[in-house]
């Protein structure tokens, strides 16, 4: 073992562990400054797409033979889904990676954008149902509901053909007992924005939880 080796290649910023065996994403967090104060923007989901109906921020999967990084990733799908030019889009810096309980990573990226009108964006309609404005001072005056859910780790899975596949074979390796079933159940907390516009929840919910923390 050669310990300059492993000095020279350790983290000089230490990120997540094993990150590429998730879904990696990137959004952009959009401001833009109207009416003398500034907003979020915010999409509703296409119905036709996953999570459809839901409200999110623009982004999208990581392409690693497409993006050169994750913020890339967030500058490319916000372009796609407004219809929004490069040239409109100012990157103020990065949020802390979002790590999801159901398997994927997001890396937010706040930006401004430089448009007079958001009713002149031509935004794709089969990815995204609407847009909207929200001042990010109504998430200032209104903290969100908090809630929670517990996840566990499955070592089987139930088909729907009624057979068990097993994903971690805890007797063959002696495991303990308690791995022979679903282990864990951690507390998480799911936040809740009601707001005029529609609610919003999970993980945009809490990246506006956290990029308030940020303004304080």
């Amino acid at each position: 073992m050669n310990i300059k080796n492993l000095k020279h290649n350790l983290p000089k910023y230490p990120n997540i562990m094993g990150k590429e065996e998730f879904f990696n994403t990137a959004v952009l967090v959009p401001l833009v400054y109207t009416t003398e104060q500034y907003h979020f923007l915010f999409e509703e989901r296409s119905p036709s797409i996953r999570q459809g109906g839901e409200i999110c921020f623009p982004g999208g999967f990581y392409q690693k033979n497409v993006d050169t990084s994750f913020e890339q990733t967030a500058i490319r799908e916000t372009i796609e889904e407004l219809g929004i030019d490069l040239s409109q889009i100012e990157i103020i810096g990065s949020m802390d990676t979002v790590l999801a309980p159901m398997g994927l990573t997001v890396d937010p990226y706040v930006g401004m954008l430089h448009i007079d009108d958001i009713s002149q964006l031509e935004y794709d309609s089969k990815e995204v149902a609407r847009i909207f404005l929200l001042p990010v001072s109504y998430f200032q005056n209104n903290p969100p509901d908090i809630y929670q859910v517990k996840l566990k780790a499955h070592p089987f899975e139930k088909l729907t053909n009624g057979q068990t596949k097993i994903l971690l074979p805890v007797e063959e390796l002696g495991l303990p007992k308690r791995y022979h079933h679903a282990w864990g159940g951690v507390p998480l907390n799911v936040y809740v924005y009601q707001t005029p516009e529609a609610m919003i929840w999970g993980l945009t919910a809490k990246i506006i939880y956290y990029f308030l923390k940020l303004l304080t």
